[in-house]
């Protein structure tokens, strides 16, 4: 009883301090990965429900936080490790730039997030292996991915017997080949029941243009910085790539 008192009062304090804040802030363009379905767009310019309803489930992933050893936490691409130092497949910045699309770019090797339902792969659904749009290094297979609802393709685990992943602290995942960013691992497989990740509790929340689908069946590769059938965005001009200047 005790603890449930503890819980509520580190809740409704969380809240407090979550609405005086809410009045300043300011607009994000990088999308959230905690929603599962609120979140349809990353352009936001005021304070929506939607907002409210992300500040809450913050609230919320803090408390949970009191009595559980793994909570549900933001995972962002680590700056204190090397992109390249330490990976087999090495290559300079000009050739990853020529070998690879701007999207690809963009989130492999800049730690970027594409747009939620971006990528084709989203609804991937045929049975075949999932590859690092990198070095081709196997990521993931077709029987751990399942439908989350949060806008980027999802997966319950990782081909971890080649150790191809490498989940940093703060939960970045990497290609253990290329060290290219892939996404960002989250310990709440639980609420998808009936899916993988309900026995696994994890939830690989990956970029799909950091990927290439392989069907089993063969045919053609499906590159995952494709958009899906009749789907169009308009990227900022930055939104991808920063070439230096020369």
């Amino acid at each position: 009883m005790i603890l449930w008192h503890l819980i509520t009062i580190s809740l409704v304090f969380e809240l407090v301090c979550l609405r005086n804040t809410a009045t300043s802030l300011v607009t994000n363009n990088t999308p959230s990965r905690y929603s599962s379905h609120e979140e349809t767009c990353c352009h936001r310019t005021d304070f929506h429900d939607s907002d409210r309803r992300q500040l809450l489930g913050k609230a919320l992933a803090t408390t949970v936080g009191v009595f559980t050893s793994s909570p549900v936490l933001p995972a962002l691409a680590s700056p204190s490790k090397s992109r390249t130092e330490g990976y087999s497949v090495q290559h300079s910045e000009k050739e990853w730039e020529s070998l690879l699309s701007a999207q690809q770019y963009n989130i492999l090797r800049r730690g970027g997030t594409e747009r939620q339902r971006s990528s084709i792969l989203d609804d991937e659904e045929r049975v075949g292996t999932f590859v690092c749009a990198g070095c081709s290094t196997p990521l993931f297979a077709s029987a751990a991915k399942f439908k989350s609802g949060t806008g980027w393709p999802s997966f319950a685990s990782a081909l971890l017997d080649n150790g191809a992943v490498e989940v940093l602290d703060g939960a970045e995942v990497r290609c253990n080949t290329c060290g290219g960013h892939l996404g960002d691992v989250f310990n709440d497989g639980w609420r998808f029941v009936g899916t993988p990740a309900f026995k696994t509790g994890k939830r690989f929340c990956i970029d799909g243009a950091a990927l290439v689908f392989k069907p089993e069946s063969g045919g053609k590769d499906v590159v995952g910085d494709r958009l899906p059938p009749n789907k169009v965005i308009n990227y900022e001009p930055a939104a991808y790539r920063e070439r230096p200047a020369t």
